[in-house]
């Protein structure tokens, strides 16, 4: 079990700024190789996907990177900035590969209704995602010392 004295779960803020560090780091890698490859007509462009490269850049090296992140770092760079990791809830342990793979297609679960399921982390008591609650995992960091 998770040791609450020691630890805190990572709130919806927190949270919300890792995801744009790692989607900034992401678009950083993904936008100059596919300029080079399709050029400046593929910002411009309304097709979901644009060839073959676009869907490997696009969809795949995001979710590989991703679940690599989670199992060998136990998070993603965003979250390593805020002092935050992502374990097994019920253990505290590495997440297993099968419950990467999960919480990252829960992803889509949490993002479909109008991003519910990831407003949810504000209103949780332990701060998780529909994301988490379905792949059975929650987000902490090193509780910091309370001021006087």
């Amino acid at each position: 079990m998770i040791d609450t004295d020691e630890f805190e779960y990572v709130g919806f803020w927190v949270r919300v700024g890792a995801a744009v560090v790692d989607s900034l780091l992401l678009i950083a890698i993904i936008a100059p190789v596919a300029y080079a490859i399709y050029g400046p007509a593929y910002f411009e462009s309304t097709q979901l996907i644009a060839g073959p490269v676009d869907f490997l850049l696009s969809w795949v090296l995001p979710a590989v990177a991703v679940i690599v992140f989670w199992l060998t770092k136990q998070a993603t760079p965003g979250k390593m900035i805020f002092g935050a990791r992502i374990v097994d809830a019920q253990t505290g342990n590495s997440l297993l590969t099968g419950q990467s793979s999960g919480r990252y297609c829960a992803y889509y679960v949490s993002a479909i209704p109008l991003m519910l399921g990831y407003l949810w982390v504000a209103f949780d008591p332990r701060k998780q995602g529909w994301h988490d609650k379905l792949a059975g995992t929650v987000v902490i960091r090193t509780r910091r010392p309370r001021s006087a």
